[in-house]
């Protein structure tokens, strides 16, 4: 036998045994995990610089796991990645309820505060009262303040004179922050992006789903408006039909999971997708001035709404403001 032909057949017994392993032909690798042993904790000096320190690839918090079923806890469904969260930081956006608006910028407000300085500076306007740690910026023409936004990372950019919206200044302050996110400053609107807790807090009644959001009803309105105009557009599957400001609700079509299980035998029996959207409305009730319920409801001969595509369409919605 020549060295090439012992060389193949060399290989060809490699290949062969190299998936056998113990309990199987090929490796179970769940036994791995099953058998691992948890190591104990590195343990830092007492003298070490706790600021030099932080976790490599820290594990955020769950929020609205479900309660466990014979010791399994079923983990809250993953959230598609919504639109805002898809764009580059600093953008700039334009929400509006009623009467009322303000802007939406890609960064924390630690960054945008120099920023809104700089722009008053750059229109030599007259500072009659600064307040850094509320974010208040007065000049003789108009109030300026930025915020915290309803989403991680976000700030709210508002501009009044005499308690309504100035429209002049803010469409002055959207031009300067489009300026700035298009251009190598905006590196300095993204270089705080601290990690904040999820805060929606689920809470069932009975059979209904309800969210409970630490954000004032007309913010929220405003910010869910704009999400779901981004985010429910797929034909046959969510959808955003209607929008009413004045009643804090909107009017969703959503196919429910028993909707998507009727789908998929109807398409593979006859190639055609045999559930439609449930018309569903979201509704937002004030609890006080910082505080919001959102709910979905059923809208039909029955209006009712299994207790699980509640929480389903919930978690969604909720996601919308990570």
């Amino acid at each position: 036998m020549n060295s090439a032909l012992k060389g193949m057949l060399v290989a060809t017994i490699a290949l062969a045994t190299v998936g056998c392993a113990r309990d199987g032909y090929y490796h179970d690798r769940n036994l791995d995990y099953a058998e691992a042993e948890e190591t104990a904790p590195l343990v830092l000096p007492e003298a070490h610089n706790s600021a030099r320190f932080r976790d490599a690839m820290p594990v955020p918090e769950v929020s609205g796991a479900r309660p466990a079923t014979d010791g399994v806890v079923e983990a809250p469904l993953p959230q598609a990645l919504s639109p805002g969260r898809a764009r580059g930081r600093g953008y700039v956006e334009r929400r509006e309820i009623g009467s009322d608006a303000w802007l939406v910028v890609g960064a924390e407000p630690a960054s945008v505060w120099p920023e809104l300085e700089r722009f008053v500076r750059g229109r030599g306007l007259d500072v009659v009262a600064r307040d850094p740690s509320r974010g208040v910026l007065s000049t003789e023409q108009s109030r300026l303040s930025v915020r915290q936004g309803l989403r991680r990372g976000d700030s709210e950019l508002h501009c009044e004179r005499g308690g309504v919206v100035d429209a002049g200044c803010l469409r002055a302050l959207e031009r300067h922050f489009q300026s700035l996110s298009a251009s190598a400053s905006a590196a300095s609107l993204t270089a705080q992006r601290p990690e904040v807790q999820d805060r929606a807090q689920f809470a069932q009644r009975g059979d209904d789903w309800q969210v409970i959001l630490p954000y004032d009803i007309d913010r929220l309105w405003a910010e869910l408006s704009h999400q779901l105009e981004n985010d429910f557009v797929v034909e046959g599957r969510r959808e955003l039909r209607e929008r009413d400001p004045s009643a804090h609700t909107f009017l969703v079509g959503y196919l429910t999971r028993e909707g998507r299980e009727q789908g998929l035998l109807s398409s593979l029996a006859s190639l055609e997708l045999g559930a439609e959207p449930q018309p569903v409305r979201l509704t937002l009730e004030a609890r006080g001035p910082e505080e919001t319920v959102l709910r979905a409801m059923g809208v039909g001969e029955d209006g009712s709404l299994p207790e699980e595509d509640q929480r389903e369409l919930l978690e969604r919605v909720a996601g919308l403001l990570r």
